[in-house]
Formats: structure tokens, sequence, C-alpha cells
């Protein structure tokens, strides 16, 4: 089997699960609720690979003379996300004169397992000819708006399609996706106070794992060919409180990519109190408010109402610098010893080792068997190295899929949750025991049964192993 077979092995069977529930079409949300002061459409267009999609056109009500600019807006990540979760955003910019699609975003070939970009585009520009073809469109001056992971999408779809009239980007990434994850979440945990060990290297080795697994899909794209090949002018908005961003290093690489691509229409703007979509934040970008951050909606009117009538922007960059506490730091795929399948073998082999320790016991009690001679630094090092194997990965995993973007770690103290304090206690003590349990086995072995001394073994063959294991995952780390 080869190395690229073997990786796939961890999701095969969460992503047939996905597969086999997965809808023939994309889903349909009920039709949003729209002011009395705009007019909703709603559309039908073709995606990627030919997927039916659905959408809304938002409007003024009342009528204008001429032919409206329109916008595209393209969901961040999320499967099947609704249209309404962009309405916010599609009433201001519509009420400022631009024609705003919203659609569903995709749940066929979209998942936490897996996705393409590629595809994501070409989603995005179904809806861009679908926009054009409205009536009271001008189809010359329809762009495309990205948030997040739509930063990644919308200049894709930008470089392949001159249809694409302009582009603004929302909290946009200019690093590989992987690089920017692991940042997001390091960020959340020393935001809510943690330090040490288990954000400098127990965050950033688990989302390798999962990524050289196949758990992380796109991990090392890279973008900056992309926004080199984009000729649109580009609005890039960033908020100053952006958690999930690294919003001083991204507008770098894109006006670099940009210049290097010969592009120098672009506009960079930075908002005060605003989060990693540009809403307002009263508490630093854990908290998004409903509303968007003054001055933003402004903006993205005026800016498309400039470049759709020739009045292209040079160079410009302003605003207040964003907050990023810390930088970013590469994410190089592991090492053929710290490779996914060497880490299942790893975790199997310890949870075996630890575990067949008590259920030897309980089957020799319940078969009658006379008990063996046992030491409490057997029972210490079983019980608290199978504890801190299964916890520790149960923490991680839960903070990097959930609590750890929004600075949820639970209590802190020391610079360390507390469940992760407990965890590394476990630790310890589990290598102190394995330290007695070797001594004490060396003294007796002769005079042991030889079922006992092969538990005994197989169970030290555990601690040995845990040792190097709990360094590389920081348990044994400060």
């Amino acid at each position: 089997m080869s190395m690229s077979s073997r990786r796939r092995i961890l999701p095969a069977v969460a992503i047939a699960l996905c597969l086999l529930g997965a809808p023939a079409a994309a889903a349909v949300a009920p039709p949003p609720a729209v002011p009395p002061d705009l007019r909703a459409t709603d559309v039908s267009f073709r995606g990627g690979g030919g997927l039916a999609m659905h959408g809304t056109v938002l409007s003024r009500a009342a009528p204008i003379s001429g032919r409206r600019p329109g916008i595209v807006l393209v969901h961040g990540a999320g499967t099947g996300t609704p249209r309404t979760k962009l309405m916010g955003e599609a009433v201001e910019f519509a009420r400022r004169g631009l024609s705003v699609l919203i659609y569903d975003k995709r749940s066929v070939g979209y998942s936490l397992f897996q996705r393409s970009y590629s595809q994501l585009a070409d989603d995005a520009l179904g809806a861009v000819a679908a926009l054009r073809s409205q009536p009271g469109i001008d189809p010359a001056k329809v762009g495309i708006w990205g948030l997040s992971e739509g930063g990644w999408v919308a200049p894709i779809a930008a470089a392949r399609s001159r249809d694409v009239a302009f582009v603004v980007l929302v909290g946009a990434n200019g690093l590989r996706p992987l690089r920017q994850q692991t940042w997001a979440v390091a960020a959340g945990l020393r935001k809510a106070g943690v330090s040490g060990s288990l954000v400098d290297r127990t965050e950033l080795n688990l989302y390798r794992t999962i990524a050289d697994g196949g758990l992380f899909p796109e991990p090392y794209y890279d973008p900056e060919p992309t926004i080199a090949a984009v000729r649109q002018p580009l609005l890039g908005i960033w908020g100053a409180n952006d958690l999930l961003t690294p919003a001083k290093e991204s507008p770098p690489v894109f006006a670099k990519a940009l210049q290097k691509g010969g592009n120098g229409n672009y506009t960079f703007r930075f908002f005060p109190g605003a989060d990693h979509a540009a809403h307002q934040t009263p508490d630093g970008g854990v908290t998004r408010l409903p509303e968007l951050a003054p001055g933003y909606a402004d903006l993205v009117g005026s800016w498309v109402g400039d470049v759709t009538t020739g009045r292209l922007p040079t160079a410009r960059i302003s605003g207040p610098a964003p907050l990023q506490a810390s930088p970013t730091v590469p994410v190089d795929p592991p090492a053929w010893w710290e490779s996914a399948p060497m880490q299942l073998v790893a975790l199997v082999l310890l949870v075996v080792a630890f575990a067949a320790y008590p259920v030897v016991a309980l089957v020799r009690r319940l078969r009658g068997r006379s008990r063996q001679p046992v030491t409490r630094a057997a029972r210490l090092l079983s019980a608290g190295g199978l504890a801190a194997v299964l916890g520790s990965f149960s923490y991680v995993f839960y903070l990097v899929m959930t609590g750890g973007k929004l600075a949820a770690p639970g209590p802190v103290t020391a610079g360390r949750p507390l469940i992760w304090l407990a965890l590394q206690a476990l630790a310890v003590a589990a290598v102190i025991a394995m330290v007695r349990t070797a001594l004490a086995w060396r003294r007796t072995r002769g005079s042991v049964p030889r079922g006992e001394r092969a538990r005994t073994a197989l169970l030290l063959a555990g601690g040995v192993v845990f040792v190097p294991w709990a360094l590389y995952w920081g348990l044994l780390l400060p």
C-alpha cells in the first residue's frame, strides 16, 4: 500500500458516511425576509459539476435610471450555509445601489473532510452569470465579494473569468490554509490566557497530523500565484480585531502578489473595533454583533461605483493597524516518523499496552484463577498512561474543532487550562510509575509466573513508547 493510500485510512469511514448521506442537489433555504425598501428575486443556476444552486437577488425597490452594478457574495467556510447568513451585508449593499446575489452554499462535495476551492469558484461564476442576466443589471459591472474562505475562492473566479468586473475581499488570507488555521486557534487560546506547550507545540502538531491524515482539505493551497493573476480592481477589508486571519501578514502578501502581476488598482482598508467579518465586536473579536463596522458598507458602495465608472483606484492602504498579537509560523508536512499512520500505530500500541494490564487481571478474576502479585506503580502506570493518552487526544481535538477559535479552553491557571494541567500531571505520574514498575520487575521477575512477566513487559513497553510520545505532544513540557 502506498503512503498516499495509507494517509487516507483515517478519514475513509467518515468520508464514506458523509457521501452516503449527501443530497443530490444543494439544499434550498427558505426565501429571506426582505425590508420594504428592497425587492427580492429568486434565481437558480448551475454551479461546479452542474449542481443546481439557488439564490436571491436583492435590489432597491424604487426604480432608478440606467442599469445597476451587481455583486455576488461568496460565503466563508461551512457546509450548506444558507443565503440568509449574508443577509445583513446584502441588505446594506443593496441600499447603496447595488444588486446583490446571495446563494445557498453547496453541501454536495463539500464537508469537513472534502472541498475544492476550484469547484467553489465555479459555483461563484455560475452565480455571476445568473446575476449578469438579470433585468436592470449592467453585465459589464458585476463583481464578486468573498469572506474568509471566500477570500481564497473569489480570486480564483476572478482570475478565471473576465466576466468578473471587480473583487471585494473581507478577512481574506494571503497565507496557506493550514498555516492560517493553526494561527487562528493559537490566537484564540492566547487571548484566553493560555501559553506554553499546548499552544506552541501540541496544537500545531495535531493540525499537521490531521492534514497528513486527509482530514484537512486544501491544507497547502498557495494563494499567491492566483492573486498575481487577478487583473480586476480589488478592495481588501480587514477588521482590526480579527482573530481568524493574521491581518498584519495577509495584506502585504496581497500587495506583493498583485504588484507582481502588474495590478496596481487595489485599495486596502482596516476598520477599528471590527472582527473577522468586518462586523462590530465589543470584546476584541470574540463576539460578533449583527451590525457592520461603521463606514464599511459605504466604502463598498462608493468604491464599486468608482471602479464601474472608470475611476480606478491606485494602490492605497488606510485605517488603523490591525491587532495581530503573534506571528504565524510555517507548518511543514510531517516527517515519516510523525506522520498520521505512525501516530495511529503509536496510539493503538499505547492503548493496548495500558489497557491490557487491567483487562488481563479482570479475565483472570472472572475465571477464578488466583490473583497475581501487582504493584501500585503498575496500576498507576496503566491507569494514568491510558487516561493521559485518551484524555489529551480528546481534549486537544475538541479545542481545534470547537473551543480554540472562540477562546474557550475552560478555566485557566498559570497559563494552562486546568484540564491540560491535570493531563500533564497524569503523564508525569505515569513516567514515575514506569520507572518504579521497571525497578520492581527487575528485582522480582525470576519469581513471577511467565504470564505475569509478559503482562508487565507489555505494560513497560507502553511506558517506554509513552515518554517520547508525550514529549512530542507537549504533555511532558512546560
